[in-house]
């Protein structure tokens, strides 16, 4: 395991005391997924040279999805890129409704550098370079600006434009004008029309203007020095809740993302969805679709340990009792570091001891060990290792009962616990 700083060791235990997954330094906690990240970093390369890649993560509840796809993020800004998560919803982000989509991409956008909402700081660092390239190339500002402009307008021709009118806002202090700017660029509803005639536009963005707006969000990634973005659109499951008509209508969308990245639409763009198996083989949801059905199809029926990282598909295995052990393990390490008295930490909670915890967890869940991870590492840091590290005549053993409430549980993990086992 790496070396993590005493910033980020407190972040990922305070996520995990939390019982969320943290932002940052997730190959601590990466067991089981370390065999896709050749692959990942070989398709990520792959995009930063101007490619596209589709890929399709599934898994049932507990195995891990939304861990991959921001264990992915992490290592796509490794690399420059920037990444943005989406959760689609049938009232506030429908997948066929592209503007939604492209509204909580640029909110949810970040960079290495630049945490959630990064879009305006990405145009701000954009603008920035092309004043920098031609004060070293003795090059005229506008001059260059309309050359870089040229490259984005393919892709969206009235992006330029707003770029255009946000830099001299900027530029003439008009503060009100360009954030409202900014905000239209975002995709956000509801800009004030003084505003939109600064920059000579009228309308709102919709479903073919944001696949434009989308495409020039990349050129201008690209000029502001990141290779490509990756977008995560996280639970596509619950498509299979929408009604028949959106359910199809998204379906179809997801179709047509797949066509256009490989037909070379969105250069830079690595597309990553996460569902259910339910979702990918179920009639309601992807094989409903012949066309989409066909482009996902992938071989599940051999050893998962010969599975294809290349697939569009690839699947996720619930946690067992082992690889419970195993990340329990590296928590306690972890912890460990930055305690007071390390060597009580894991001599205290060893090996033994978190494999007992974690079967107790498991138990308490019905023995669905794929639905323990979260409360698992929960009970972990905030019940065991923290009242270790606080109190120096505390045993787990002697002193400590895991239980688990119905308050502190998601609807997925309720529902995987029977009556008899909740302590009311």
């Amino acid at each position: 395991m790496s070396p993590v700083s005493p910033v980020r060791r407190r972040e990922i235990l305070t996520a995990l005391r939390q019982g969320s997954v943290p932002s940052g330094n997730l190959d601590v906690l990466a067991v089981g997924i370390d065999k896709f990240a050749d692959i990942l970093d070989d398709e990520l390369d792959a995009v930063a040279s101007g490619g596209s890649v589709f890929k399709a993560v599934r898994g049932e509840y507990g195995a891990g999805k939304t861990f991959f796809a921001r264990w992915a993020g992490q290592r796509a800004m490794r690399k420059g890129f920037a990444v943005a998560e989406v959760q689609v919803s049938e009232l506030e982000t429908p997948l066929h409704k592209l503007e939604t989509v492209y509204r909580r991409a640029t909110e949810s956008l970040r960079t290495s550098a630049f945490p959630p909402s990064a879009f305006r700081s990405v145009i701000d660092a954009w603008l920035l370079e092309i004043e920098e390239d031609a004060e070293a190339s003795s090059s005229d500002v506008e001059a260059l600006l309309e050359t870089r402009l040229t490259a984005v307008a393919k892709a969206a021709p009235v992006y330029p434009m707003v770029l255009r009118a946000y830099r001299q806002a900027v530029e003439s202090g008009d503060v009100v004008t360009a954030d409202a700017l900014i905000a239209w660029l975002g995709g956000q509803p509801h800009v004030a029309a003084s505003a939109k005639r600064a920059a000579g536009v009228r309308q709102d963005i919709d479903h073919f203007l944001a696949m434009g707006f989308l495409q020039g969000l990349l050129a201008v990634l690209k000029g502001a020095r990141h290779p490509g973005l990756l977008l995560v659109i996280d639970e596509v499951e619950t498509i299979q809740r929408m009604r028949s008509d959106s359910r199809a209508k998204a379906l179809n969308a997801l179709r047509q993302w797949i066509d256009e990245l490989d037909s070379g639409r969105y250069p830079g763009l690595y597309l990553l969805i996460t569902g259910t198996p339910a979702f990918f083989d179920g009639r309601m949801g992807v094989q409903s679709l012949q066309p989409l059905a066909q482009r996902l199809a992938t071989d599940f029926t051999t050893d998962a340990r010969f599975d294809n990282p290349r697939a569009p598909q690839i699947r996720l295995l619930n946690f067992d009792i082992d690889r419970l052990v195993e990340v329990g393990v590296r928590v306690r390490d972890l912890y460990a570091d930055g305690a007071t008295d390390s060597a009580r930490i894991t001599a205290v909670v060893d090996d033994e001891y978190i494999r007992d915890l974690a079967t107790a967890v498991a138990g308490k869940l019905g023995g669905q060990v794929g639905v323990a991870p979260r409360i698992f590492l929960k009970k972990l840091v905030a019940d065991v290792l923290d009242r270790v590290d606080q109190h120096a005549d505390f045993d787990p053993r002697k002193d400590y009962a895991p239980t688990v409430r119905n308050n502190e549980l998601t609807d997925a993990e309720r529902g995987a616990v029977s009556p008899d086992d909740i302590e009311l």
